[in-house]
């Protein structure tokens, strides 16, 4: 935004009145007499006469000795460092079976007729869910898309839940944090939507959609999101239901799902 300050000249030294301009006396200034700059060069002339002889009173003192360079010699522990176990070694964790890392199916709920009999998604699969499945072919095949695990369970008529793991090679690209972050902007940008932070992930976030999708013939369709990342690996977490979502529902999932990880 441009400064809206006015730009034009203003008139200095007089001021009208209805019969005549009267002239104004600009304010005088004081001169600075040869007091004044004797005063300075006296000030500057102390200075150096201060400096000069801090400089002769320290040609005079024996030289301090300062301390050695050289540190104690630290020993070199014998033999090799232990790998870390699977359970420690994240890398490890991330490169076996993703589905693994997938929380179960909770007791009483029926597996969803959503998911591949196997639980995963290949890269024209993943790029289905979204509306325009081209563009995000695309973009995943940019981002270097190694592969997806997903479950998705139901309860009662209505309600679903649905966790997807996406992992990307990032070789060239975080990608990962980067579809986390897509996330955040689409689900953020829906209004009536409540947000908040999720708990030891930094940029994690939940979202709460106050207002359902409606379609003649339907029941309202209210939903639910997360958005977190870890690592090589992208979490989506998504609940849909007929009535209101609380955030207890959403929350919970999405700490369970990524303390797994």
């Amino acid at each position: 935004m441009e400064d809206p300050a006015r730009s034009g000249d203003e008139a200095v030294g007089t001021v009208e009145s209805a019969d005549a301009p009267v002239a104004v006396p600009a304010p005088r200034r004081r001169r600075r007499g040869r007091t004044t700059l004797m005063i300075v060069g006296a000030a500057v002339l102390g200075v150096v006469a201060g400096t000069c002889a801090g400089y002769l009173v320290q040609a005079d003192r024996e030289p301090t000795a300062l301390p050695p360079l050289s540190q104690p010699v630290v020993k070199q522990a014998k033999g090799e460092a232990e790998p870390l176990s699977a359970a420690q070694d994240r890398k490890v964790k991330m490169d076996g079976d993703l589905r693994k890392l997938l929380l179960s199916r909770p007791k009483g709920a029926r597996e969803s007729d959503y998911v591949p009999a196997d639980g995963w998604l290949n890269l024209a699969e993943y790029a289905a869910e979204y509306t325009k499945p081209s563009d995000t072919f695309d973009n995943l095949v940019d981002d270097a898309f190694r592969r997806a695990a997903v479950t998705s369970w139901q309860v009662g008529e209505t309600y679903q839940a649905t966790i997807t793991l996406v992992q990307f090679r990032q070789d060239e690209v975080v990608a990962a944090s980067d579809w986390a972050e897509n996330g955040h902007y689409w689900d953020g940008g829906e209004d009536d939507t409540r947000s908040w932070p999720l708990p030891k992930t930094g940029d994690g976030m939940v979202y709460v959609h106050d207002t359902p999708d409606r379609e003649p013939g339907y029941l309202p369709l209210y939903s639910a999101r997360a958005h977190a990342w870890r690592g090589d690996v992208y979490m989506d977490i998504s609940i849909y239901d007929s009535k209101p979502i609380p955030k207890a529902k959403i929350m919970d999932l999405a700490v369970r799902q990524m303390g797994k990880l």
